[in-house]
């Protein structure tokens, strides 16, 4: 079932999707400082690639790092991506074919905030 619904997911704009992270992402990894921003964004592509029948894991912040780029990230990344699931989600919920999409969304949102702290298995 979840082979179905990210074959719909892809074919419905979740390819969209990845581009934009990937090309986000790509755009960070130009400085050495957007190298670790960057490769979460790309690492948001991949997680907002096929997100059917995954679960979201809270990793634990394990050192200063982490979450100071987690801070940053929220910053000045964080909040747009997270408003813009939030507002994809509202839109597939007016439905209730959209309804999966929309939890979809949803579940992006906590690794769109905190991606060094967050992850999709």
């Amino acid at each position: 079932m979840s082979f179905l619904g990210n074959l719909i997911w892809i074919i419905f704009g979740g390819f969209f999707v990845f581009i934009g992270y990937s090309i986000g992402g790509l755009l960070l990894c130009i400085t050495i400082v957007g190298i670790p921003f960057g490769l979460q964004a790309i690492k948001l592509g991949f997680a907002s690639l096929a997100p059917f029948g995954k679960k979201n894991v809270s990793t634990s912040h394990t050192g200063f790092w982490k979450l100071f780029f987690d801070i940053i990230w929220l910053i000045f990344f964080g909040w747009e991506i997270a408003v813009a699931h939030l507002a994809s989600a509202a839109f597939f919920a007016i439905t209730i074919i959209g309804i999966p999409f929309a939890y979809q969304h949803i579940k992006l949102i906590p690794v769109a905030l905190f991606p060094f702290n967050q992850k999709l298995e």
